[in-house]
C-alpha cells in the first residue's frame, strides 16, 4: 500500500547503551533488525530515517532505510518528545516525496524481537477496528490494583488503583499492559492533530513478553542477545 509511510527513529546520543542503535547484535547493527522487518512486511513504498547521527544514517542506508534529512538539534535532545519527532519525520517525507500518506507507521529501534507478522498484523488489527492509532504491548507482570504501589509526600505506601471490593489474588485484577515501545501507527490526521498518544480509538495490539523487550540498559542487549540466540 503506497499510502502507509514507515519512520525508524534513532538518535545518536544513547546514555543507557552507548552507540546501541549501531552496536552489533547478533552480528548486525541493532537498527538492522528493525530496517530488515520493516522492508519484509512489503507494507511500505519507503522506509525513512531518522536521526542526528551520520553514523547511523551511513549503517542505515547499507540495510535499505532511506536517509534525506539530518534530525534538527533540538529534537535530538534528551528532553524532546517522541511524538514531535515523528511528526517532523512525516512532514518532512511528505515534502520530499511530494505525496501525503493516510497512514503512518513508526517502528523503534530498540526493539528487535518483534516479528514481520506482529507489524502486518498490528496494522490488519488497526484497520479492522478502524482506530485513530494503535500502540503494542504486554501483559503486565504487575497490577497497579494489586502489587504496583505509590509513596506520597509523607511517605504514606498505597496501591496505585484501589476496586471496590479488594483484590486477593493478582489474576482476579482488571488485565493490564505495559507499553512495549514496539510498533506504533497513526492515521496521519489524528497524528498532526494533538499532541497526545490515547483517544478514544486508540487500539492495542498484544505481543508476547518474549518479543516485547525494549533495549534500554546493557542488561536489556545481552538479554536480547540471548533470546535471539538460544529461542
Amino acid at each position: 500500500m503506497s499510502d502507509i509511510l514507515c519512520t525508524i527513529c534513532a538518535r545518536g546520543g544513547s546514555k543507557g547503551v552507548k552507540n546501541k542503535n549501531i552496536r552489533l547484535l547478533n552480528g548486525k547493527p541493532l537498527i538492522a533488525h528493525t530496517i530488515e522487518q520493516a522492508l519484509a512486511s512489503n507494507l511500505f513504498d519507503h522506509v525513512v530515517i531518522s536521526t542526528d547521527s551520520d553514523q547511523i544514517a551511513e549503517v542505515a542506508k547499507k540495510y535499505g532505510g532511506e536517509v534525506f534529512f539530518k534530525r534538527d538539534e533540538v529534537l535530538s535532545s534528551d528532553t524532546a518528545g517522541k511524538l514531535d519527532v515523528i511528526k517532523d519525520a512525516l512532514i518532512k517525507s511528505e515534502a520530499y516525496y511530494g505525496k501525503g500518506y493516510k497512514y503512518h507507521v513508526d517502528l523503534d529501534a530498540t526493539s528487535p524481537l518483534r516479528g514481520v507478522a506482529d507489524i502486518t498484523e498490528s496494522f490488519q488489527q488497526f484497520l479492522k477496528d478502524k482506530n485513530e492509532n494503535l500502540i503494542t504491548g504486554m501483559l503486565s507482570r504487575r497490577s497497579p490494583y494489586f502489587n504496583l504501589v505509590e509513596v506520597d509526600m509523607n511517605g504514606k505506601v498505597f496501591l496505585s488503583k484501589k476496586l471496590e471490593k479488594p483484590v486477593l489474588r493478582r489474576q482476579d485484577s482488571p488485565k493490564c499492559f505495559d507499553m512495549n515501545a514496539s510498533i506504533y501507527i497513526w492515521k496521519r490526521d489524528f497524528l498532526l492533530s494533538g499532541g497526545t498518544l490515547f483517544s478514544e480509538k486508540t487500539g492495542l495490539y498484544v505481543m508476547p513478553e518474549e518479543r516485547s523487550i525494549d533495549i534500554d540498559s546493557e542488561i536489556d542487549f545481552s538479554f536480547v542477545e540471548f533470546l535471539m540466540q538460544n529461542v
